[in-house]
């Protein structure tokens, strides 16, 4: 895994919009209905081309092929997998899924009004009308083909292009655990270990395509948000258990080829009862992964890179904070993302920080975002524009 070893290096977190031709076929395709196969793969080779080279024309080092061809960060999966079922969601719980969540509960007013925008926009995730995935049989992973596609269109996206490295997300195991109902395994454990088993297939396979490998789960931080009669003592407790298995499913996978992503999701509210990093980094220390990528600059979390004063990494790890928001379409300015990257380096060293995105611009390529495609694009310039600034100030020369 590539470090800011002379100057500081930039990436993000992996989504990005897809094109709006291809946006109905991913609908159809994530619903189970017939769709044109071969306008699919034409469609997603060319967005991953254009995404890519975007990426590079923005100042993005470390790229990815925005999840172009996923009509979602997660559910993309349960295609890949054996084992899984559409069924009708269980009754009362055809709306969203975060609708007991605390913050619902502190704010109905302001969640309703924000529902019936993103209705009116075209919905967003959430909407479990159209069925809920649920285990029904022994999971096994069946998406060689699949992943190995989405790496053929990555290595074909990016022939040519000035870039430093290259990424791929895949959902974590842990995710799937705590999203998707058993109806089949007599235990937790056992789930969650088929899961874990399933899921190393998709990893092996992006590393040895010679791609780092991003593991995404919001719900290691997002668990306590979404249960509000769970003390934070229980989260830690539930999330040590979920990092058993990520690092079950990297068995065998050097971590230096291993980068995890946690946030808090596209929620755009008062978020009040995000939890707190102070409470969970050190479970999250624990992943198997040569990097951790986290939210840092929306202003709910912008203060805790104080919490790496007592909390180190662990040696010759890595930090990806974010130093620009998916959650605005405010452009943050170059200075104050130097500013950002700076207050990081200075405690942890400028050669183990990289600047990178709270979260994706598109975790759900098929439904409303709050941050539009084209202004994704003027932050990336800003990113690596404050990636420069930052370079001047911690190596006291332009980045050469």
């Amino acid at each position: 895994m590539k470090r800011s070893t002379d100057r500081i290096l930039t990436t993000h977190v992996g989504s990005l919009a897809r094109p709006d031709a291809l946006v109905p076929i991913l609908r159809s395709k994530d619903r189970g209905q017939p769709y044109d196969r071969e306008s699919y793969a034409r469609m997603v080779r060319e967005a991953v081309a254009d995404s890519v080279r975007k990426q590079t024309e923005a100042g993005i080092d470390i790229v990815t092929d925005g999840e172009q061809g996923k009509a979602s960060f997660f559910g993309y999966i349960v295609e890949r997998f054996n084992g899984f079922e559409r069924k009708p969601p269980p009754r009362g719980q055809e709306g969203n899924t975060r609708a007991e969540s605390r913050e619902y509960r502190a704010f109905p007013d302001y969640y309703a009004w924000s529902e019936r925008i993103a209705e009116w926009a075209g919905g967003r995730g959430g909407d479990r009308r159209h069925g809920v995935d649920v285990c029904t049989g022994p999971v096994s992973y069946k998406g060689r083909a699949a992943v190995q596609t989405d790496i053929d269109n990555l290595k074909t996206g990016v022939k040519g292009l000035p870039y430093e490295e290259v990424f791929m997300p895949a959902i974590a195991p842990s995710y799937i655990f705590a999203t998707l109902a058993n109806e089949f395994y007599r235990t937790d454990e056992e789930y969650e270990q088929a899961l874990a088993d399933a899921l190393r297939e998709e990893y092996r396979a992006i590393v040895d395509a010679g791609f780092v490998v991003q593991i995404d789960d919001p719900r290691l931080v997002t668990y306590y948000m979404m249960n509000p009669d769970v003390s934070i003592a229980d989260c830690r407790k539930w999330a040590a258990q979920r990092v058993e298995a990520i690092n079950e499913s990297l068995r065998g996978i050097p971590p230096e080829r291993v980068r995890f992503h946690t946030c808090y999701s596209i929620d755009v509210g008062p978020r009040v009862y995000d939890m707190e990093l102070k409470d969970i980094v050190d479970v999250l220390f624990r992943i198997n992964a040569g990097a951790y990528s986290f939210e840092a600059a929306n202003p709910r979390h912008e203060h805790e890179y104080h919490v790496f004063e007592q909390f180190r990494p662990p040696d010759g790890k890595l930090l990806i904070p974010g130093v620009i928001s998916h959650t605005t379409n405010l452009v943050e300015h170059p200075e104050l993302i130097a500013e950002r990257i700076v207050r990081f380096a200075r405690i942890l060293g400028r050669e183990n920080v990289i600047a990178g995105a709270d979260c994706g611009f598109a975790a759900s390529g098929v439904r409303f975002n709050d941050t539009h495609p084209s202004v994704a694009w003027l932050k990336f310039a800003a990113l690596a524009e404050g990636a420069r600034l930052a370079t001047r100030q911690l190596w006291g020369r332009n980045p050469g």
